[in-house]
């Protein structure tokens, strides 16, 4: 498979995953359109690029607005033509136990880590069923597969993409459109940091296991090597990983490391 001329947009690319996927991809020869909602950041990440920078496009997006997101979307389209590859990267993550988090949490986290990856996929869809192909990467989480401690709401935004990205799988299979999960575990980004807390504040601090973990940039070559591939999901990580592995065939030993396990 070659990136080459391909139209890629990527969501929450002005940092972690999303910048590092973003510098892959323009290595690649890939043609990108970068989204989130701070333009400054945006614009360093295409700064980042050098002399390729002009493979780069710069659209402000905020996930929670649907009706902006759509007239964006259309824009783009009618410029660039359809779009090869969305890269659902954008989210937040969450640090409250559920009991103290509020609901308006709740629907703050799913609003823009379930509702705001579907609306984009769906402004997209009907351009690539029309051009008659699409690849759809969707970047979930460990916690897509397990709840976890101090996640819920999170943890029930990426079991929710699970559920609706599976069967948008199953459902594309004859129009020539992929759908690929992405499952990472602790990747040195700052969404911890970035984590929502239960009166709507930031975290603002480090994961010991976040700050330990894979780099964006090699967590990104991974992707970019499973999407090559075609693979209908793709778990990265380092130890955590094999959590997945012991749910479904160890439950017990599954139960005991989770239980044991620093939500922090």
């Amino acid at each position: 498979m070659d990136f080459h001329h391909k139209r890629v947009w990527i969501t929450g690319a002005s940092s972690g995953i999303g910048e590092a996927l973003t510098y892959a991809f323009v290595e690649e020869g890939a043609e990108v359109i970068i989204s989130a909602r701070r333009e400054g950041e945006l614009e360093r990440v295409k700064g980042n690029c050098g002399d390729k920078a002009s493979k780069v496009t710069v659209v402000p997006l905020d996930l929670t607005d649907q009706e902006g997101m759509k007239q964006k979307v259309s824009q783009v389209i009618a410029e660039k033509g359809s779009i090869d590859y969305l890269v659902n990267n954008g989210g937040i993550s969450q640090r409250s136990w559920v009991w103290e988090t509020p609901m308006e949490i709740d629907r703050k986290v799913m609003e823009t880590n379930f509702f705001g990856q579907v609306a984009m996929t769906k402004a997209l869809l009907p351009s690539m069923i029309e051009h008659g192909f699409g690849h759809i990467i969707v970047i979930s989480s460990l916690t897509g597969k397990f709840g976890f401690p101090m996640r819920s709401a999170y943890a029930a935004s990426k079991h929710a993409l699970e559920g609706f990205f599976e069967t948008l799988y199953f459902e594309l299979a004859d129009k020539n459109i992929r759908v690929t999960m992405v499952n990472p575990g602790f990747i040195r980004t700052q969404i911890s940091v970035n984590a929502v807390t239960k009166d709507g504040s930031r975290s603002g601090q480090m994961d010991a296991n976040q700050e330990k973990g894979m780099s964006p940039e090699l967590c990104a070559a991974k992707i970019l090597k499973g999407v090559k591939k075609n693979k209908k999901e793709i778990i990265i990580g380092g130890k955590e990983t094999m959590l997945v592995y012991f749910k479904r065939f160890i439950p017990p030993l599954f139960l005991k490391l989770a239980r044991s396990a620093s939500p922090t």
